[in-house]
């Protein structure tokens, strides 16, 4: 039986942490123009699109992860060719030397297979390696990787939240200097309207 999880959860882990480094230098955004603050505000804008997109990614991971671990704990740990029932030999004949299950060649394209040894699991570690543990062993792989990403995804949402932030700060810093530039060019206005008058 294979069960293949995750692509590598280190590939997240690794974007979320240079995601959060980049931002450690504080702004001050007072002393900024109103391009410079444009400019930070699509860089945000752009960041936090990022982060949403990977905190989807990750929560679509985590589903199949708890999909794999339904279905690991869902197998019977003896095929019934093994168990002692009556008689051992396997005769070909359906309910025996297997269980019968479909396989998801795809999301919606599945092929008739047959479990042999419900306790021999090929688990995908990530980039490509395989390797084969029992029911209860790779149960136990699927619950470090699932509490890894879902470590991951809160550090994700954390992030994505701070950098919301950060975009609505940035946007009332430009509307704080749309009103300045226009209340500086209504002074104008009325000095040059009085200085005419005179």
């Amino acid at each position: 039986l294979l069960i293949s999880t995750v692509q590598t959860v280190k590939h997240f882990k690794a974007k979320t942490m240079s995601s959060d480094n980049s931002g450690g230098n504080a702004i001050n955004i007072d002393t900024m123009s109103l391009d410079q603050l444009n400019h930070v505000k699509s860089q945000q804008e752009a960041r936090l699109e990022q982060l949403t997109a990977q905190y989807h990614q990750l929560r679509a991971v985590s589903a199949r992860l708890s999909t794999a671990r339904t279905a690991v704990s869902s197998i019977p740990l003896h095929s019934s060719s093994s168990s002692g029932g009556g008689g051992s030999s396997s005769s070909g004949s359906s309910g025996e030397g297997g269980r019968d299950i479909m396989i998801p060649l795809t999301e919606s394209l599945y092929a008739p297979g047959k479990i042999i040894d419900p306790n021999k699991i090929l688990v995908e570690l990530g980039a490509g390696f395989f390797v084969e543990k029992s029911a209860k062993d790779a149960a136990k792989v699927l619950e470090r990787k699932a509490k890894v990403v879902d470590a991951n995804s809160e550090n994700v949402m954390m992030a994505a939240e701070a950098t919301s932030r950060n975009v609505e700060a940035v946007r009332q810093a430009m509307q704080g200097k749309m009103i300045e530039i226009q209340a500086r060019q209504q002074g104008l206005a009325y000095k040059n309207q009085v200085d005419g008058k005179q």
